[in-house]
């Protein structure tokens, strides 16, 4: 049996860390149209998912046109939309934070589901827990430089899936490094908890900026 079978049948209910209850706005740019959130166009936006495999979601809406609309015309696309969405708050419980200590809460609650400890230097940023995760369970092993180094696409899948099964439902990270407290990009783990209110088209510029007053309501 693989690590990663093992280690699922132990994942907790997720549904405790997905309160709609007490929720923020957050937006979103494709250049697709849809009506729900799924996890299956992956590496499709604007990024190639630097921070960690999930849907790529921000603070800014004028930061969501511009994904959208370097990632279309990456795909030849001549469409843009802005998805304005509510998401669970972020919590101490529910998040790493790329440039931040994994909290003791969530270390101790992924070494349990995990079958092992994780070293401190691991633990020391979320981008680097994210991925010693992601390299044990897809068996690869090495020093802790190595195993927190790089993930490759594999290992990356795996630690959304276990980091997601075990109440962990955002990879958060700054819009700037070195403001690592100022207003946050996310990627979320999981779609279930990502509510679309409003959908509209948008314009940009050549640079890929908002084209103000272009936003259009889009019904579907």
């Amino acid at each position: 049996m693989s690590r990663h079978s093992r280690v699922n049948n132990s994942k907790i209910n997720n549904e405790n860390y997905l309160n709609m209850n007490n929720t923020e706005i957050f937006y979103h740019g494709s250049y697709r149209l849809f009506d729900h959130f799924t996890l299956n166009h992956l590496g499709e936006g604007e990024g190639k998912s630097k921070f960690g495999h999930g849907i790529y979601i921000t603070s800014s809406y004028k930061t969501a046109a511009l994904y959208a609309g370097k990632a279309g015309k990456r795909q030849g696309a001549d469409t843009f939309y802005v998805y304005t969405i509510e998401v669970p708050v972020m919590t101490d419980e529910n998040h790493l934070f790329s440039c931040k200590p994994v909290t003791t809460l969530v270390a101790a609650r992924i070494e349990k589901a995990l079958g092992e400890t994780i070293p401190e230097q691991a633990k020391s940023l979320g981008k680097f827990f994210r991925k010693y995760v992601g390299n044990v369970l897809t068996n690869k092993r090495g020093t802790v430089k190595q195993m927190t180094d790089k993930a490759n696409d594999a290992a990356e899948d795996s630690a959304t899936s276990f980091l997601n099964e075990n109440g962990i439902i955002y990879l958060a990270y700054p819009y700037a490094q070195t403001k690592p407290d100022g207003d946050t990009n996310r990627a979320v783990l999981n779609g279930e908890c990502i509510r679309i209110l409003k959908i509209e088209q948008v314009e940009v510029d050549g640079k890929n900026k908002l084209i103000e007053g272009s936003e259009k309501i889009v019904k579907i």
